[in-house]
């Protein structure tokens, strides 16, 4: 016969306490309930010796709390995503809590329906990659006072914690360091229009050209969404359509991934026959012949961030006064920005 399980019972006597001060310590309550240090440090010893093991199950429906946040992000497969979503479950965890990761597919409908799904399955709290565009569902959990924090795309109308990052600076400096190099005609593979992420490094991505005086051709600025796939399609039609373009600023790792798909079926070599540099940063990204320059998002910081106003609106019952929390990013110089290769010079007939 197995050993019998180690009740609550027989850890408050070990510990000569009652039932209730046992429950209450091992319940983390051992200061909101008065308890002292040295019978909180007897009872978690006797629980330890005796290899109490809690029912969670138990608790969640004492305290009407189930230990679960949702995580809902677009694409868990992109690095960016993924370390956020690491990091928010690592801290997470570190405070008692278990993370239900969900993906969308960059699919908004599904969004919707996945964030109705964690909230059947009583989650305490939700951090929520947008893909943006549509948010009524934002507002709505807004409205019934949910604990939630959006991350990287924001919205103005939505009053919402948010962690994102500064875009608009990080495209500055990325174009800047392209501009830098002698560069006039630069493609831009951007992500999707209207998102906050997307238009803020379009405006940084703007007003380098404009301070360098370089050109702002609105043809030279292509893609749909974040993806690879728009990332080839946009870069392929920059290619054929303008042979003279020399560089390319990518909004996204995976636009950066497409061009250089792009790049290689039409022999080009970074950074010989052209430059590159991409928003975010990758673990493929300084392994290639060419590293890759980048603007790196400082993701562990956001996932982080993302979890702390999460934790702390889940045990006060109050969203924080500062709602948006822009973090920085830095320019990481690689070796994917050279010189514009000149034109071959005629030959004398």
């Amino acid at each position: 016969m197995p050993d019998e399980p180690v009740t609550l019972e027989q850890v408050a006597a070990a510990a000569g306490v009652s039932r209730s001060t046992a429950s209450r310590a091992l319940a983390g309550k051992a200061r909101e309930c008065r308890i002292s240090p040295k019978t909180e440090a007897a009872i978690l010893l006797a629980a330890k010796g005796l290899g109490f093991q809690p029912s969670h199950v138990a608790r969640s429906l004492r305290n009407r709390r189930s230990g679960l946040i949702g995580l809902l992000v677009p694409d868990a497969s992109n690095p960016f995503f993924a370390a956020i979503a690491r990091k928010a479950t690592v801290f997470a965890e570190r405070h008692g809590l278990s993370t239900l990761l969900a993906d969308s597919h960059d699919s908004i409908e599904h969004e919707k329906e996945l964030l109705q799904h964690l909230q059947s399955r009583q989650v305490e709290g939700l951090i929520i990659c947008s893909i943006g565009g549509t948010h009524e569902h934002l507002r709505s959990l807004e409205r019934t006072g949910a604990s939630v924090v959006v991350v990287d795309r924001w919205f103005a109308d939505v009053h919402l914690p948010t962690v994102t990052s500064d875009n608009e600076r990080g495209a500055l400096l990325a174009t800047t360091a392209i501009l830098k190099q002698g560069h006039q005609q630069i493609g831009c593979l951007q992500g999707r229009p209207g998102t906050s992420s997307n238009d803020e490094r379009l405006a940084g991505f703007k007003a380098a050209l404009a301070s360098a005086g370089a050109s702002q051709d609105a043809c030279l600025i292509r893609g749909d969404d974040f993806s690879e796939a728009s990332g080839y399609r946009a870069a392929c039609e920059l290619l054929d359509e303008h042979p003279s373009l020399s560089a390319m600023f990518a909004f996204s790792n995976q636009n950066a991934l497409g061009a250089l798909r792009a790049f290689s079926e039409r022999k080009l070599n970074v950074p010989h026959d052209i430059s590159l540099v991409m928003f975010d940063d990758a673990p493929f990204a300084e392994y290639l012949a060419a590293p890759l320059s980048v603007i790196r998002q400082d993701v562990e910081a956001i996932g982080h961030r993302a979890a702390e106003l999460l934790i702390d609106q889940i045990r006060t019952g109050q969203r924080p006064q500062e709602l948006l929390h822009r973090l920085p990013v830095e320019f990481v110089a690689r070796e994917s920005i050279g010189s514009p290769r000149k034109p071959a010079k005629a030959t004398d007939p």
